[in-house]
């Protein structure tokens, strides 16, 4: 019996079909939520990811607006733009699209966005708020797992999760939420010795590297939950970093590449924005 295939896809149709009836009532009683989102450069990846966006948004009856500068921005007029846009009433949610170029320093430009209007979560009070546990916006594609996880009802409480993966976008801040649901994590990485050792030890694996197939059957333990967050473009195919043919008969649930993660995270996105408006709606009316 081979496991079952997480299909973020389904998912989040589901979360972006109860947002659409949200959004159309916000908009009949208030006004229209406004995502902006800033792209330097053209890098492919980038353009594919910022055209879902948009398209997403406009399922869901989110406008958005796509600032374009030049790979040669300067740093200084990339955060003047952010400046201008955080006072800017008519814009709810705010992201720069990453990666940046080389000269720009990108905590610089995402400590610059406004925290009411950071609908990626990586603002350093987002961050913070959401390791303490207290209301904030959390980072997409953690977001989305952690949804992900709870719309198949697997139980996390109890549960050792372990992490392949320790970045500030996707594995530090999955651990918070893991953390904060009860579940005993631990984070591995590059420098981890005898990651066999401890991948057969998870009963929810998720790994976030970017490096194909890395994960093989071996490393994973009978029965287990294995979330597959890699992206990984060869010959025009995309691969994840867990080798699903071989591990699919072993796991009770897995996620696929395409069509797991990567839906999930834009409709959190969405998520976040629409959070975002409302919270910005209730300031208004306390003023």
């Amino acid at each position: 019996m081979g496991a079952i295939i997480m299909s973020g896809r389904e998912v989040a149709a589901e979360i972006k079909g109860e947002l659409k009836q949200k959004v159309a009532k916000f908009n009949r009683e208030f006004s229209q939520p406004v995502l902006t989102v800033i792209l330097v450069g053209n890098d492919p990846a980038s353009e594919t990811y910022v055209k879902a966006k948009g398209k997403a948004a406009a399922e869901v009856g989110i406008r958005s607006f796509l600032i374009r500068f030049p790979e040669d921005v300067s740093q200084a007029e990339l955060i003047h733009k952010i400046e201008q846009l955080n006072k800017d009433p008519e814009v709810n949610g705010l992201l720069v699209q990453l990666p940046l170029p080389r000269h720009i320093d990108v905590q610089s430009v995402i400590d610059a966005i406004d925290p009411r209007k950071d609908v990626d979560g990586f603002h350093p009070l987002n961050v913070g708020r959401m390791q303490v546990g207290k209301k904030a916006f959390i980072p997409c594609t953690p977001f989305g797992i952690l949804s992900l996880l709870k719309r198949y009802k697997i139980e996390i409480q109890g549960k050792h999760a372990v992490i392949v993966g320790h970045s500030h976008i996707v594995g530090r801040p999955m651990a918070a939420l893991l953390l904060n649901e009860n579940a005993t994590v631990s984070v591995c990485h590059v420098y981890t010795k005898n990651l066999k050792e401890i991948t057969t030890m998870a009963d929810i694996l998720i790994v976030a590297v970017g490096k194909k197939h890395l994960i093989t059957s071996d490393m994973v333990k009978p029965g287990s939950v294995v979330i597959d967050v890699g992206i990984n473009r060869e010959e025009n195919r995309l691969f994840g970093d867990c080798d699903f043919e071989s591990i699919k008969h072993i796991a009770s649930y897995i996620t696929p590449v395409p069509g797991g993660v990567g839906p999930m995270t834009i409709s959190m996105l969405l998520y976040n924005t629409f959070d975002a408006v409302q919270s910005q709606m209730k300031e208004l009316t306390r003023v």
